[in-house]
C-alpha cells in the first residue's frame, strides 16, 4: 500500500423520494481509500452501504434518487484528480467498468441470461480495450484461469444458468478485472456462497489486489468476512458512518454500541451460547425515538449467555433417553439424466445416496455441506415434496413413504418446512394475515374464521410482530420480518417437527441473531423438533444438538456439534471448518503484519 489516495468521499448525501417522505440513505459521510488498500463497509440492510457504492459509480437512478451534496474525488488515468459528480455521462462511462469496476451481490441478475459467459466478458474487453474478437477471447480464457474456474473453455460457452453460484460470481470477478481497474467495489460478493467457495473468492480477491496494486471497497454485513480481507473498516448505521478505523482497532476495541452489537451477534465457534447477543443489548430506542447506548461490553454480553458443561451434559442425557420421532433408513433420492430424442435414461444424479439417521423429540439436528451435497433434497424428501427412490421414512413409528395424498396431508400438519427465500414463499397478493390464516382454513383447524383470526394475531405477536400487521402485504416488510411471517405460518398448524431450509442464510447477522433466538425460544416453549439445514457451519453449531455433515449425497460424519467442531474425523469436515471466517485478533494481527501494517 502507498499513501496515494485513490478515492476520497467528502460530505456525501444521497436521498430518495418516496410516496410518504424523503429518505436520506447516505447522510453526510466522508472517507478515503489509498492505493492497494481494502476498506470494508459494514452494516445492516438499509444502513446505506450499497447506496454509497452506487453513488460512487454514478448509478443512482434519478428520480427517485438524487445525490444532494458532496464530492467524490477519484484519481483517474483519463482526467487526473477529478470529482466524479461533475463528469458528463460520456466521461463517467470511460471510468465506469474501466477504472472503477463493481461486483454485485447477485451474479444471476447481473449476467445476461441470453448470452454465454464468455460473450459477456469479451464484450467488456472489446468495449474498453478496443481489441478484436480473437484477442478478447484469449484474454477472457486467461481471466477465467486466473479466477480458478474449472474447464475455462467449457464455461466460455456456457450460459449463466448452466453454472453454479460460486462459478457465476467468479465470472463476475473476471469481468470486473478485465480492464485492470484501479478500484474494485465488491457489494456483498460472498453472502449466499458456501464457506469453501467464499474462502476461495476471498483468497482470489486478495491475490488480485496484491498483484495489480488495486484498491477494494468490500461491502458486507458480516464482520467475520471483513476480518479476513479488510485493512480498514467503516461501520454504517442509518446512513451515517458511526465508526471507522483499522480492522484490528475495530475488533479489539469497538467504540460505538452498534459496532459492539454487530461483533457480539455473530455465532461463536469456541463457545456454546444459550442465545445470541443482539444490537438491542448495546443500544435501545428511548421514548423520544432516539437510539441511546446501553452500557455493555462484547465480552460481558457473551459471558452472560454461555452454556455450562453441566447444562451440556444434562441436555445430552435428556436426548439419549428419548425414542426417535423420525427415523430415516437407507434413503435414496435419484434423479434420471435423459438424453436423445426419446429421453432415454443414461444415468442418475444421486442427490441422496443411502442415508440413515434418527431425530429425537425436542432435538435440533443440523444438516451441513456445500451446495449440491443433497441436504435440501433430503429435507424435501422427508416430507415427500420430492418422492424417494428407495428407503424408509418413519415418523412417530409409522412408515409414510406409501401414504396417499389425503393421508400425507394429515402428516404435513405435524411436519412443516420454512424455505430459504421468504419472499417467494409468500403470495404477494395476499396480506400476511391471510397467508398465516390460510393453512388453518385448508386443514379445518378451529371452528370459524373469527377464531382463526384471533390465533393469527397471537402468532404475529409470538414472532415479535404485531396484530396491526395483519392487513399488510409481504413487500411492506424487511427480509427478517418476512422470515418471521413464514415462521408464524409454519406454526399455524401446531406442528411437532419443523425443517428449516437455509432459512437465515440471506439475513443480516443482527437480524439472523434475532430469528435464531426466536426459533430456539419456540423450541423450548412448544418442544419443537428441528432439522436445521444451512451451509453456514457457525450458525448450525449454535442451533444444533447433533450435526450431520453431507457430501455428494452421503453422510460424511455425524455426532454432537461441539465434538465435530473440536475433533472433526474426516478431511472434508476439516476443510469446511477451516474455511469459516473466525475474525479472532491473532489472525487479524498476522494478516496485517504480512501486509506490512504494524498493529
Amino acid at each position: 500500500m502507498t499513501q496515494e489516495v485513490i478515492l476520497e468521499i467528502k460530505n456525501l448525501i444521497t436521498e430518495f423520494q418516496t410516496d410518504e417522505s424523503v429518505v436520506r440513505a447516505v447522510d453526510d459521510i466522508s472517507m478515503k481509500i489509498h492505493r492497494g488498500e481494502t476498506v470494508g463497509i459494514v452494516g445492516e440492510s438499509g444502513s446505506g452501504k450499497s447506496v454509497t457504492s452506487l453513488s460512487v459509480m454514478r448509478l443512482i437512478q434519478e428520480p427517485p434518487g438524487k445525490i444532494l451534496n458532496g464530492e467524490i474525488i477519484f484519481n483517474s488515468t483519463h482526467f487526473g484528480n477529478t470529482d466524479l459528480l461533475k463528469l458528463s455521462k460520456n466521461e463517467i462511462r470511460k471510468i465506469r467498468g474501466n477504472e472503477i469496476a463493481m461486483i454485485f451481490q447477485e451474479p444471476m441478475t447481473s449476467l445476461n441470461p441470453v448470452y454465454t459467459c464468455g460473450e459477456q466478458v469479451m464484450e467488456a474487453i472489446m468495449l474498453h480495450q478496443k481489441v478484436k474478437s480473437k484477442e478478447a477471447k484469449e484474454k477472457t480464457l486467461e481471466l477465467f484461469k486466473k479466477v480458478q474456474l474449472p474447464r475455462p473453455e467449457s464455461i466460455l460457452r456456457s450460459y449463466p444458468h448452466q453454472i453454479s453460484g460460486g462459478q457465476k460470481q467468479r465470472v463476475m470477478i473476471a469481468m470486473a478485472m478485465s480492464c485492470n481497474p484501479k478500484l474494485l467495489i465488491a457489494d456483498e460478493p460472498t453472502t449466499a456462497l458456501d464457506v469453501t467457495v467464499q474462502s476461495t473468492i476471498l483468497d482470489l480477491m486478495r491475490e488480485l489486489r496484491d498483484t495489480h496494486d488495486m484498491s477494494i471497497i468490500f461491502i458486507t454485513h458480516d464482520l467475520g468476512v471483513i476480518a479476513e480481507i479488510a485493512d480498514k473498516v467503516a461501520v454504517m448505521y442509518r446512513g451515517k458512518i458511526v465508526e471507522q478505523g483499522t480492522v484490528y482497532d475495530i475488533f479489539s476495541d469497538p467504540k460505538h454500541p452498534y459496532t459492539k452489537g454487530l461483533l457480539a451477534c455473530r455465532p461463536r465457534l469456541d463457545l456454546r451460547l444459550k442465545i445470541l447477543p443482539t444490537v438491542a443489548d448495546f443500544m435501545k430506542e428511548n421514548e423520544r425515538g432516539e437510539m441511546v447506548e446501553v452500557p455493555n461490553t462484547v465480552e460481558d454480553a457473551i459471558k452472560a449467555v454461555v452454556v455450562s458443561d453441566e447444562e451440556t451434559k444434562a441436555r445430552r442425557e435428556f436426548l439419549e433417553k428419548q425414542q426417535p420421532l423420525l427415523s430415516i433408513k437407507n434413503l435414496k433420492t435419484f434423479f434420471p439424466i435423459r438424453h436423445g430424442l426419446f429421453g432415454k435414461i443414461q444415468d442418475y444424479v444421486k442427490a441422496v445416496d443411502d442415508v440413515t439417521f434418527d431425530v429425537f423429540p425436542g432435538e435440533t439436528l443440523g444438516l451441513v455441506g456445500e451446495s449440491g451435497c443433497g441436504k435440501t433434497t433430503l429435507g424435501r424428501t422427508i416430507i415427500r415434496l420430492v418422492e424417494p427412490t428407495e428407503g424408509d421414512i418413519i415418523f412417530k413409528g409409522n412408515r409414510i413413504n406409501d401414504l396417499n395424498t389425503d393421508e400425507m396431508r394429515e402428516v404435513r400438519k405435524e411436519i412443516q418446512i420454512i424455505f430459504q427465500d421468504p419472499y417467494s414463499s409468500l403470495n404477494p397478493r395476499m396480506t400476511v394475515g391471510e397467508a398465516i390464516l390460510e393453512p388453518m382454513k385448508v386443514h379445518g383447524i378451529y371452528e370459524n374464521d373469527k377464531i382463526r383470526r384471533e390465533k393469527t394475531y397471537e402468532l404475529l405477536q409470538k414472532v415479535t410482530l404485531s396484530a396491526n400487521h395483519f392487513n399488510r402485504y409481504p413487500h411492506e416488510f424487511s427480509g427478517g420480518q418476512r422470515q418471521r411471517i413464514c415462521i408464524a405460518r409454519a406454526l399455524s398448524l401446531n406442528p411437532k417437527f419443523i425443517i428449516c431450509d437455509e432459512s437465515v442464510s440471506a439475513l443480516d447477522v443482527s437480524v439472523q441473531a434475532q430469528v435464531l433466538n426466536l426459533l430456539n425460544d419456540l423450541r423450548k416453549e412448544f418442544n419443537f423438533t428441528y432439522i436445521f439445514i444451512s451451509h453456514d457451519l457457525s450458525v448450525v453449531k449454535f442451533m444444533s444438538d447433533r450435526m450431520l455433515v453431507m457430501n455428494k449425497g452421503q453422510i460424511e460424519e455425524m455426532g454432537y456439534a461441539d465434538d465435530i467442531y473440536a475433533y472433526p474425523k474426516t478431511a472434508y469436515t476439516r476443510k469446511l471448518i477451516q474455511a469459516i471466517p473466525v475474525g479472532n485478533l491473532n489472525a487479524i494481527r498476522k494478516a496485517q503484519e504480512k501486509r506490512g501494517i504494524h498493529v
